[in-house]
């Protein structure tokens, strides 16, 4: 298939890039990251984590925002790399903020939140305090689980869903894979989304609102892509992401397969752009015009390179 030509030749070619070597790239990459992240800390208000730039303000979120254990994570990122105690110290303040959503069980995006901030500091520092953070959220996300559905809710039922699982909960999973990966619960969840959220091209649908008398399907909708039965950018790149984590931890080859044709429907898509940054929705009504979405190519290039 091509992509599998495509990822032959990226093997072939990654020692340089446009025309530089890869180590000099990564320098540069982390030298300009390490600059932009002491400004942040200048800048970012105390007691708050940022969440983005709108019309040149920082815009900032509190720690029930689903990506406040991003900015932790980044610092410990550049810590490991730097070995700067300043990313370390901020890493550490920052993490205090969100260290009580480990006993929040309203929400299903505590792998996002925990896995990047204490995951990352207890891999780099072996502190048992924040392993035990981490398997608190364990705790806490697996009494989303819900039986009759073999998957983990995310939102919670309103007059709106009645038990909706969303594509991006697939990385979640990863909180409980670090724990165990023989973990039932994820297994559970991760082969119920490949029977449910994909379609026979392997793109996927956002959300499945499922039935819990009879835990199946009612409707298979979305919530931020461009129509029900469109592709969102970002979600396809969580199930590409997750199911190569998911065989990462498992060695599981049905998880590997699944990664491996989600990563055949990006690749050769037609709508995909030559510089690999995806559309905000493959099936966005306003292409060539339409937004891109640069945290979709993030995650797609993460997976790849492991994949």
């Amino acid at each position: 298939m091509k992509y599998r030509i495509l990822l032959f030749i990226v093997g072939l070619t990654s020692n340089f890039v446009y025309g530089q070597p890869m180590h000099k790239l990564v320098e540069d990459d982390f030298a300009f990251a390490e600059g932009q992240y002491k400004t942040l800390m200048e800048k970012l208000p105390a007691g708050r984590m940022p969440r983005t730039y709108e019309k040149d303000s920082l815009v900032t979120s509190g720690p029930d925002w689903w990506c406040s254990g991003f900015y932790p994570g980044a610092l410990w990122y550049l810590y490991e790399y730097s070995h700067d105690p300043l990313f370390k110290r901020q890493a550490e303040r920052s993490m205090e903020l969100i260290e009580g959503e480990k006993d929040n069980r309203s929400d299903h995006d505590l792998g996002f939140k925990l896995m990047c901030s204490y995951g990352n500091a207890y891999r780099i520092t072996g502190n048992p305090a924040y392993k035990k953070v981490l398997f608190d959220a364990v705790q806490s996300l697996t009494s989303r689980f819900r039986p009759s559905i073999h998957s983990i809710q995310s939102w919670d039922s309103s007059s709106r869903y009645r038990c909706p699982v969303i594509i991006d909960n697939l990385m979640n999973l990863e909180l409980l894979e670090w724990a165990d990966p023989q973990d039932t619960m994820a297994i559970q969840h991760a082969r119920t989304a490949m029977r449910n959220h994909f379609r026979k091209d392997y793109s996927t649908w956002h959300v499945v609102d499922y039935d819990l008398q009879t835990g199946e399907p009612s409707r298979k909708i979305t919530r931020q892509g461009a129509a029900d039965g469109s592709t969102w950018s970002r979600g396809e790149a969580w199930a590409l992401y997750a199911y190569t984590m998911l065989y990462r931890y498992t060695h599981d080859r049905a998880y590997l397969s699944q990664a491996e044709h989600i990563a055949g429907f990006i690749l050769n898509h037609p709508r995909l752009p030559a510089d690999g940054i995806p559309f905000w929705d493959y099936d966005a009504p306003d292409i060539p015009h339409a937004y891109r979405d640069v945290s979709a190519a993030a995650v797609m290039a993460s997976a790849l390179l492991e994949l």
